[in-house]
């Protein structure tokens, strides 16, 4: 995930050396504000209900440098980075005009009081690598849309209130816990994905591990804890030499633990695998019989 960006941004305004007339550095930093994307700004502006904290966007300034949480490309205009974090007075579902904003890489609207369904026309943001919608009152499934996006590398829907089946393909870094989310998740597994990582914990998700194929190469964290994931751990974690994070505590899993190497036991206690049905093996205290 990326870090969280400033809430707050220092603004100097430099009045024109000739009364009444703009300098010629503001005219520049006017066309660098693509016009679109400015008039889907106000829009989104206008449907939170005109908050004090995007007081900065207003008609007669620069998107690009003058208002906050927004980055631009300096050579289109386009809008690349759109933030809302910690901001909880901001309520309602998300405006629609956020489509209307091509080039937006990475979209941010976490710790809010926003709510309703996650929208599908996210998944006409087709420039977005990154997604991070944790932590509001999002409710109903995730959207088969946003699978669809070519060049998504990271998502976070964690701490909401979604529910329902994971759509295929969606994920490549996920992170979706403390959901309600239901059915099989072994769809975003298999040695040809580029998962990196995946936050499934606290969720209803029921599967059988043991057929599972994980990507081994580049797979560095797993935690599936609390859900209701049934059979064994496949053997081949054991051989993962780049997994830092695995817990699966809190299931339904029988079976020996897998035989670590000395170097990638250190990684996992029994924190990891505790409180599964039938699980035994080092590092747990009930022995395989």
């Amino acid at each position: 995930m990326k870090p969280a960006r400033a809430l707050f941004a220092l603004v100097l305004v430099v009045p024109s050396i000739l009364a009444g007339a703009p300098s010629a550095a503001a005219g520049e930093k006017k066309k660098r504000c693509h016009a679109g994307d400015k008039a889907a700004l106000l829009a989104v502006k206008a449907a939170l209900g005109d908050p004090y904290l995007l007081a900065s966007w207003t008609p007669d300034t620069s998107c690009c440098d003058d208002w906050y949480d927004v980055s631009c490309d300096g050579a289109t205009g386009h809008l690349t980075s759109l933030a809302f974090h910690h901001l909880p007075g901001i309520t309602g579902p998300i405006p629609p005009a956020i489509a209307k904003l091509p080039g937006l890489s990475m979209l941010t609207i976490s710790w809010t009081g926003v709510s309703g369904p996650v929208p599908s026309f996210l998944g006409s943001l087709t420039r977005l690598t990154f997604l991070d919608l944790s932590f509001n009152s999002l409710s109903g499934s995730i959207p088969a849309s946003l699978a669809a996006l070519p060049n998504l590398s990271g998502i976070n829907l964690s701490r909401n209130r979604l529910s329902g089946p994971i759509p295929t393909g969606l994920f490549s870094s996920s992170d979706v816990s403390r959901n309600a989310l239901s059915g099989d998740a072994s769809v975003l597994f298999g040695a040809g994905k580029a998962l990196q990582y995946a936050d499934l914990s606290r969720n209803a998700l029921s599967f059988n591990l043991s057929a599972l194929e994980l990507p081994e190469r580049q797979l560095v964290g797993v935690d599936w804890s609390y859900n209701a994931i049934y059979g064994g751990i496949p053997p081949q974690v054991a051989n993962m030499t780049g997994l830092q994070q695995f817990n699966v505590s809190y299931n339904r899993l029988c079976g020996q633990v897998p035989l670590f190497a000395a170097n990638i036991a250190a990684r996992f206690d029994v924190f990891s695998f505790q409180h599964n049905k039938c699980l035994c093996g080092t590092p747990l205290p009930t022995p395989c019989k």
